[in-house]
């Protein structure tokens, strides 16, 4: 099982960005851990300066932005 987690606030990209999870984890049969992350003292801990931020098994992976779904399935693969 991945752990993932969705950095960033109330904004409609994160919400993005934890569905495409979601969608690409379940397309893939991939088992996932999804927790969306808000505080800012937490964001900041893991040095994500733009939101959305994705954190996968305690490494960032991709901060700023809506990633493709591409890279979501590889980080999923991976």
């Amino acid at each position: 099982m991945k752990d993932i987690k969705v950095l960033g606030g109330c904004c409609g990209n994160c919400d993005t960005v934890m569905k495409l999870f979601e969608s690409r984890a379940t397309a893939l049969g991939v088992d996932i851990s999804l927790q969306k992350i808000s505080d800012m003292p937490t964001i900041l801990g893991f040095g994500v300066m733009s939101t959305p931020g994705v954190v996968i098994d305690g490494k960032v992976v991709h901060a700023g932005g809506i990633p493709a779904p591409a890279k979501i399935d590889a980080w999923l693969k991976g």
